[in-house]
């Protein structure tokens, strides 16, 4: 038997495995021989883009309902190292540490949230960077909003003005609500910049100010933060905010284990990799999503976004087995890009563009994006092979609809 192993279950790794099995199954008797086996710490796909969310019931879709029905095996562990040379892979399971050998390997293991080296944000802080660190907010939160009052227990700061950052700031009043922290509250959102959303263009920032304004979001712009306390957060610039609920959401980088492979990685760490998702000078090695960096329009390189990991790792999918069996590979390629930037009960933004024009905003931007959170980037749920394999097929989706759009 020949061994694929697709390493990472976010969007890129599920659609990875998911289309190489379609592959597979679609050559017949030259993919009898091929096993495909998906890694990933843990036993469910996340929803990521939601953790932001108040409600996270459907944010983690167990891996056996996606992966069985298509025949491939899925293991649970954490991988330590990985021997491009020796095509092995080492990691902890349950039962150990083992060692793992491939003949193809999709590297899909996304990206992180950077935790700089700051006082206190290892030990007080939260983040929503996996389903579990949303479950550890949710749970403090819960826990807040059944306690006495006390200094800094309604106040919430948000460290970094990203899409991360502004959609959690602009989600927490429902939250605390949600929570019976119905009276006097504050959510202040902090980033080192002069401007909220900097990196998101001077078309959408308005909007986003508008939106935070409705929410009564303050900022502290133009600072960093010096430390973290269990009862609050210190700033650069001397002010210290009473908190008892500290959010980390300031930066993202590609996997460290990126750094297993030599040659280039950009400067958020992601490997470089050509249409066909293969990584520059390492035969065998196919990446895609946060991992992966590929410029898919001739121009732009793709963004950490699921907009591009779930097409990224269908194409991933699609070639790891087409390399192997000695079938033409498929170069990925997207002529469009657009940003729908959730903005709690204010709406949201629609932008389209590598510039971000603005096409809708408030209520008509919020079915965009539910349409987006709640259909459009979930996997087919029936448990039937052929509406997985229809939606793991090696094609880029239109742009999500509009509404109310002129």
């Amino acid at each position: 038997m020949a061994r694929i192993v697709v390493l990472g279950a976010g969007f890129a790794g599920l659609w990875a495995a998911i289309g190489a099995a379609r592959l597979r199954d679609a050559i017949g008797d030259a993919g009898r021989d091929i096993e495909i086996l998906l890694i990933d710490r843990n036993p469910y796909h996340n929803i990521r883009v939601r953790n932001y969310e108040v409600d996270l019931s459907e944010v983690a879709l167990p891996l056996a309902q996606l992966l069985d029905p298509v025949g491939v095996m899925h293991g649970i562990g954490e991988v330590q190292a990985i021997d491009p040379v020796r095509r092995e892979i080492s990691l902890v399971a349950s039962s150990g540490k083992e060692t793992l050998g491939y003949d193809r390997l999709v590297l899909a293991l996304g990206s992180e949230v950077m935790r700089p080296e700051i006082p206190g944000l290892a030990e007080h802080a939260f983040d929503v960077d996996s389903y579990a660190a949303a479950l550890r907010l949710e749970g403090h939160v819960t826990s807040l909003g059944r306690s006495a009052p006390s200094p800094g227990r309604s106040t919430v700061v948000v460290v970094g003005a990203g899409f991360t950052g502004i959609e959690v700031a602009a989600e927490m009043p429902e939250r605390l609500m949600r929570a019976g922290m119905t009276g006097s509250r504050r959510i202040i959102l902090v980033d080192p910049n002069q401007a909220v959303g900097a990196t998101i263009g001077e078309h959408a920032r308005p909007v986003i100010e508008t939106a935070l304004s409705s929410l009564e979001v303050e900022t502290r712009l133009g600072v960093r933060v010096a430390s973290v306390e269990a009862s609050g957060v210190r700033l650069s610039s001397g002010e210290f905010i009473q908190a008892q609920t500290v959010i980390w959401c300031a930066g993202m980088r590609a996997s460290r284990l990126t750094e297993n492979f030599p040659g280039a990685r950009d400067r958020l760490g992601r490997l470089l990799v050509d249409p066909f998702m293969r990584v520059a000078g390492l035969p065998g090695i196919f990446a895609a999503g946060d991992v992966a960096s590929s410029v898919v329009d001739g121009l732009h390189p793709t963004v950490m976004s699921c907009q591009f990991a779930r097409p990224m790792g269908r194409f991933a999918g699609h070639n790891v087995v087409a390399d192997l069996a000695g079938q033409p590979m498929l170069p990925l390629r997207i002529d469009w890009y657009v940003t729908v930037l959730d903005l709690g009960d204010w709406g949201a933004l629609y932008t389209e563009g590598w510039d971000r024009e603005v096409r809708t905003t408030g209520q008509a931007a919020k079915a965009t994006k539910r349409t987006i959170n709640r259909k459009r980037i979930y996997p087919p749920l029936t448990g039937s092979k052929d509406d997985l394999f229809a939606a793991a097929a090696p094609t880029v989706q239109a742009p999500p609809p509009t509404y109310g759009a002129p």
